[in-house]
């Protein structure tokens, strides 16, 4: 009897979907905190701002600083052991069945490549996390599950198989920072992941007035370059936590999204289509983790943004939303979603007064700290 091979595809990703929400309801509450990828109600947005309160709360006292390595791994998703992922799945509570059901839907795996009419012969690979495949991305998250810091001074912050690890250094001492460094090191090994040193890179954020210089970093006898500016999960980070190198590529990109907009006018679209293009071609853009750098961004630099909006609107011939309207709304229901949310980790950030109308303001010493998304959220749910 013949089978349709497009009835076996439509099959096969339907039981990759159902044993992804299988593994996710079984290992949820079991996952590292410091892990963002691929849970309810975690988002990119979330691992930076975690991040950036990690280390705007610790440099709020005087003669601290903060180094940051950028983790970046050679071909992560194809060097997973088999049989260590089965162990580390089957302490997490999965039962037998289903690690025994995913090694046998990741072993022997025919794969070809189509272009057009043209159909390559298949081969047989057993990549434990094949690119492309539903399960890989939560596969890597579990696998790695049990990577994490010792110590309470060195935040290692996961999404998927983005790792950083967030020293906060008081009085010189970085040999937390230095341990944890040389046990993730180690932990790569036994679990057959290889570190790239070459693009492993560090940066250290010090506004003391006469910082030293500092001992550089190795791993495996391997200097770490150290960088002012590094692209953190989609948002630009830079050594002095200022927004303008992020904003000018949010400009540049909007600029270039309006041509097409005037294109469209051209054609006289109704307002409505032109307002339902703005908002998915060149809002989306402007509002790209908007609750991480808005409220820290300069003056001159929000201009330049709101300039777009408004040239936007001659465009269009209508008012459209500010970007101060859009941020509230996004800070509002990001906020209200880890309030609700009692397993997030900034959830005990959001703590009612005894009188449970208002939250507890959190205390802060800098503007860049009382600027940074969990004291603006709360002064703007208790407005």
């Amino acid at each position: 009897m013949l089978v349709d091979r497009s009835l076996k595809v439509d099959a096969s990703q339907h039981a990759d979907f159902y044993v992804k929400q299988t593994l996710k309801n079984i290992t949820g509450p079991l996952l590292d905190p410091l892990q963002f990828a691929y849970r309810a109600n975690r988002s990119v947005d979330d691992a930076v701002n975690m991040g950036l309160h990690f280390i705007l709360q610790h440099l709020d006292k005087t003669g601290n600083y903060v180094r940051i390595l950028f983790v970046d791994f050679s071909s992560a998703f194809n060097t997973i052991i088999t049989t260590l992922r089965q162990s580390k799945l089957a302490r997490l509570s999965v039962p037998s069945s289903v690690c025994q059901w995913i090694t046998s839907f990741l072993t022997d795996r025919q794969q070809l490549v189509r272009l057009g009419k043209f159909t390559s012969h298949s081969r047989t690979t057993s990549t434990d996390a094949p690119q492309g495949c539903v399960l890989s991305p939560l596969l890597f998250s579990l696998y790695t599950n049990d990577c994490t810091s010792k110590d309470p001074s060195v935040k290692l912050l996961k999404f998927a198989d983005n790792t950083t690890l967030i020293c906060l250094i008081n009085d010189g001492d970085e040999s937390a920072y230095r341990q944890e460094v040389k046990e993730l090191a180690v932990w790569c090994s036994h679990n057959n992941l290889e570190l790239n040193t070459l693009k492993t890179v560090e940066m250290t954020v010090d506004f003391r007035r006469n910082p030293p210089a500092l001992p550089p970093l190795t791993i495996m006898d391997s200097t770490v370059t150290s960088v002012e500016t590094f692209r953190f999960l989609g948002t630009t980070i830079t050594q002095n936590l200022k927004w303008d190198n992020h904003i000018d590529l949010i400009v540049k990109k909007a600029q270039q999204r309006l041509y097409f907009l005037r294109q469209l006018r051209k054609f006289n679209l109704p307002k409505e289509l032109l307002k339902q293009f703005y908002s998915a071609i060149t809002e989306s853009i402007l509002c790209t983790s908007i609750t991480v750098w808005f409220s820290s961004a300069t003056k001159t630099d929000l201009r330049r943004l709101q300039r777009i909006v408004r040239t936007a609107e001659r465009i269009i011939g209508t008012t459209l939303p500010t970007l101060q309207d859009l941020y509230s709304s996004r800070v509002n229901k990001r906020a209200s979603k880890i309030i609700l949310d009692r397993s997030h980790l900034a959830h005990f950030l959001f703590e009612l007064l005894p009188s449970g109308r208002r939250y507890r303001a959190r205390t802060t010493k800098t503007a860049r700290h009382r600027k940074s998304f969990f004291p603006q959220a709360i002064y703007l749910m208790n407005s």
